[in-house]
């Protein structure tokens, strides 16, 4: 595997994910900016953007979650193939050792 294939399995979820968060981000402030200007009454407002706040909030819980899961697979794949990396060098070392011996 090369270098580039390696540090773009590195950091690639690194990227996704602060893309993600970002726009969440952005997404709630436009909506409450959004609210706060609305023609509407100060405690229907308040209780939409209470309601808005904890669904956002869900949201960006689930969605670290899931990072964190993707994150988890892919350690575990790159330790499953660094494992066979390491077995076949051993493999090729005693092959290697073997016709060395004789």
């Amino acid at each position: 595997m090369s270098e580039d294939n390696r540090e773009e399995l590195e950091h690639g979820g690194e990227d996704g994910s602060n893309r993600l968060a970002w726009f969440i981000t952005g997404a709630i402030i436009g909506f409450t900016v959004a609210l706060l200007y609305a023609p509407k009454s100060g405690k229907h407002t308040r209780r939409l953007i209470t309601e808005k706040t904890q669904q956002g909030k869900d949201k960006v819980t689930d969605a670290v979650t899931d990072a964190g899961s993707q994150i988890a697979e892919t350690s575990r794949d790159m330790f499953e193939r660094g494992r066979k990396v390491v077995e076949e060098a051993a493999d090729l070392f005693d092959r290697a050792r073997k016709l060395v011996r004789g």
